[in-house]
């Protein structure tokens, strides 16, 4: 049932109050419910409940929420990001009533006198108008799972592990039952799930980073240090990475882990036969759904035109499958751009440029800027375009300015899409 007038202002008019205390609301929402429930601690990332950048997103989620009470419409591109990472992690419908309860509670107790019967009454609509929003696109994505035969979790092994750089190794994982595995698109990821150091289940996402295969499935993941701290006697490191890191150091080839069907809703559409320039923009370890996005073309679409433009620090993970591809592909095209360099590097083999990420440095015809019919996909929490041809994948800020560079360059907003690797839309999300 949809909320009344007066229950869609007396939302709204919380906004205010939201916007002062809504990180002790979300924190003391979090405390609460993981004590009634340590079940729950099974679903959550248990480095961002620490360094506190769950509770943050969280009410950067309830803010949005109550900001579009009026205009739900608006949020669908996000939900649907939150569905696909819901059922990444295996969350389920009773989920939505525990969150409810510990949401609302904590509402009451911060919010105090302000929080009356007809503002709990009208949050309480408003929070189950998302709840079952939520619930139904998510009953879809598990019914399109269960008809490849994949239940919530699924065993695999590892069957090798290859180092791809210092600090990025690929993990190829086989499922124990040997059954051919359904199709992805390439960009989407995975979650993997193993028993963390406090004895709870602890399950990350990972793009797929190869082109499909029907007998196993990559993931090219980065060694976490965590935050750096540094002063002049010294560098620290706090919030590290839990499962990465006990991937690296614990889970050799022949351990098994469990992976979650692939999901997420930043791919490139193969489904569509479009030929016009495909552009890749990546930092750091955003090069893993680039890989995926770059062979798949290639083996499909030889003829396309491809520029990769991708910025490290240090060595460039898949070096050398990177060059095969452009050795043995006239129409792939690369430009690096590395900011430490080593003995060994040489200009115009190693890398192109010497600094950190510039596109203005980058020739307008390698970002096919002259071709009218190139689309920059950038996904931060917007409607994807009809189709996926050029993508940008790395941190935020990164993502922010060559966003911002494209569009000085007359490319509009709806033609951008972003991939973040980032902390959860909503309560349940890693």
């Amino acid at each position: 049932m949809a909320l009344t007038y007066q229950q869609t202002k007396l939302v709204r008019d919380t906004i205010p109050a939201l916007r002062e205390h809504g990180e002790r609301i979300t924190s003391i929402f979090y405390k609460n419910m993981l004590r009634g429930h340590p079940e729950l601690h099974n679903y959550f990332n248990s480095v961002n409940q620490k360094n506190g950048r769950q509770p943050r997103a969280l009410t950067s989620v309830i803010l949005g929420f109550a900001s579009n009470i009026n205009n739900i419409s608006e949020l669908i591109p996000k939900f649907e990001r939150m569905c696909n990472k819901h059922c990444s992690l295996g969350i389920k419908p009773e989920h939505y009533g525990i969150v409810g309860e510990y949401l609302l509670a904590a509402f009451g107790e911060v919010l105090g006198p302000a929080m009356t019967p007809p503002v709990l009454e009208a949050w309480t609509k408003a929070y189950w108008l998302l709840a079952k929003m939520l619930i139904g696109r998510e009953a879809q994505l598990y019914k399109e799972f269960s008809i490849e035969g994949w239940p919530a979790w699924r065993k695999f092994k590892i069957d090798r592990v290859v180092p791809e750089s210092e600090d990025i190794h690929s993990f190829y994982l086989v499922p124990q039952d040997r059954r051919s595995l359904p199709h992805y698109l390439p960009g989407q990821y995975v979650s993997v799930r193993i028993q963390g150091p406090d004895g709870f289940l602890q399950s990350r996402q990972y793009s797929l980073s190869d082109s499909y295969k029907a007998g196993y499935y990559r993931i090219s993941i980065k060694r976490d240090e965590g935050a750096r701290h540094s002063n002049s006697v010294s560098q620290s490191y706090f919030n590290p990475g839990v499962v990465s890191n006990m991937l690296f150091d614990r889970f050799p080839a022949g351990s098994a882990v469990e992976v979650s069907h692939p999901a997420g809703e930043f791919f490139l559409d193969t489904h569509n036969n479009s030929m016009v320039p495909l552009v890749l923009i990546s930092a750091g370890v955003g090069v893993t759904p680039m890989v995926a996005i770059a062979n798949t073309v290639v083996e499909t679409q030889p003829e396309r035109a491809i520029s990769w433009i991708h910025g490290s620090r240090n060595a460039v993970p898949f070096e050398d499958h990177v060059a095969h591809l452009r050795r043995n592909n006239p129409n792939f095209h690369t430009k690096i751009f590395k900011t430490h360099l080593a003995n060994t590097d040489l200009a115009g083999v190693t890398y192109d440029y010497d600094f950190r990420m510039d596109l203005g440095r980058v020739a307008p015809e390698d970002l096919h800027l002259d071709h009218g019919g190139t689309e920059y996909c950038l996904l931060l929490n917007k409607d994807p375009p009809l189709t996926c041809i050029s993508n940008i994948c790395g941190p935020e800020q990164f993502m922010l300015e060559m966003s911002d560079y494209l569009k000085a360059q007359g490319v509009q907003a709806p033609r951008l899409k972003f991939e973040l690797f980032s902390t959860g839309d909503l309560a349940f999300k890693a």
